[in-house]
């Protein structure tokens, strides 16, 4: 089905996107998944071509580029290329930590922190998971307690993309036990405060390359002058913030079974099975039809998420939509592919037995389905 989704500047942009991976990312992503982190050198270079960044005005050397579009661009990309944990990573700062800083940062802390964001010489990451709290937000116990001009912060996260690398961190501290949903505050803490202490990287089934770790925070001292947006607002500003990175994710689930699904039709067409193409036999033509047309049908839902996004329009639950279809979607597209694929799919050498473990952790992170079903559920009968 053909779409006017992207106009040509977009497709301008996707050759920059292409060479970038053809360059930096593909040679690299076997040795990243060894390591089980990405070389932080590619994001200068990921900067200095305007990867990243996108949406930060240009004065804080940006792009100054609102248009989703672009972002979605990379993802369908990356996905090409089986590089769900680079796509991760971007995602983290481009739809999590740049929106927070650009919405909710005074003057002052955009100057600090936007430019080295946006030209990629400082990572960031967002902590909110603790070990007892995952989608309850307001299990949170990490604590901060003014003290002075600062505030004692008290407490662990777990689950933190890039949590052993990022230079700053936006964290979720409760800083009034009686406050109910006013007690939660935002804080940016920055590598080297003292007692704030990185854990041990967390062994993952699948985006070997994404770091994830354990966070430790011991009497960490965090000046006022780090405290992001409003005193006891942080569960509304994570509200507001969280249909960006659900779309962030459906969008990914999506371009991931498209890639799938291609890579599958191109080996049904060339493998032999009883003296015919896999692509002949009639389960397999029913399985190709049945999956195109699934994928039709969400990138029509979501592409028309991305326009409304894009108009600022685009409402919890229509994310919440989008979140738990596409990736479930995903999780259906790329279990049949694999099948279709035989042995062969079984062998991490083949891109889908790669996507297979990837894409396990996208019904979970960023709300899970049951979550997302609960946050539709709940609007509908209100």
């Amino acid at each position: 089905m053909e779409s006017t989704f992207f106009d040509p500047i977009h497709e301008e942009f996707r050759a920059s996107v292409r060479e970038f991976i053809k360059r930096e990312v593909a040679p690299n992503m076997a040795a990243w998944e060894e390591d089980g982190h990405i070389d932080p050198h590619v994001w200068p270079i990921a900067g200095a071509q305007g990867l990243i960044g996108l949406a930060v005005p240009e004065q804080y050397g940006g792009a100054g580029v609102n248009d989703y579009r672009f972002r979605c661009v990379v993802s369908e990309e990356l996905a090409k290329q089986g590089a769900a944990s680079v796509n991760a990573a971007m995602g983290l700062v481009d739809d999590l930590v740049l929106p927070y800083l650009m919405d909710l940062a005074t003057p002052e802390q955009k100057e600090r922190w936007l430019p080295g964001l946006a030209s990629g010489r400082i990572t960031g990451a967002i902590a909110m998971t603790e070990p007892g709290a995952g989608s309850d937000l307001r299990g949170i116990t990490t604590s901060a307690v003014r003290d002075g001009a600062s505030w004692r912060l008290n407490g662990s996260k777990t689950f933190i993309t890039n949590g052993s690398y990022a230079d700053i961190l936006i964290v979720v501290a409760r800083t009034n036990p009686s406050g109910g949903s006013h007690g939660f505050t935002l804080f940016v803490v920055e590598r080297g405060m003292p007692g704030f202490q990185p854990g041990k990287s967390l062994d993952k089934l699948g985006q070997r390359a994404e770091n994830v770790a354990e966070l430790f925070f011991d009497e960490v001292e965090v000046p006022d002058e780090n405290l992001l947006g409003d005193e006891g607002n942080a569960l509304a500003h994570l509200r507001g913030h969280l249909p960006l990175e659900r779309m962030s994710i459906a969008y990914y689930g999506l371009a991931a079974a498209e890639a799938a699904f291609d890579w599958t039709l191109a080996y049904v067409k060339e493998r032999k099975a009883f003296g015919q193409h896999l692509a002949e036999f009639q389960n397999t033509k029913f399985a190709l039809a049945e999956m195109s047309t699934e994928i039709d049908v969400t990138r029509s839902f979501i592409n028309q998420a991305v326009l409304s996004l894009n108009k600022g329009e685009l409402s919890a639950v229509d994310a919440a939509k989008a979140k738990w279809w596409a990736t479930e979607l995903q999780q259906r597209v790329i279990n049949r592919c694999l099948q279709l694929h035989g042995g062969y799919g079984y062998m991490r050498e083949y891109p889908i037995a790669k996507a297979f473990v990837d894409a396990r952790v996208q019904t979970i992170y960023g709300g899970t389905t049951e979550i997302m079903k609960e946050i539709i559920g709940r609007d509908l009968i209100k």
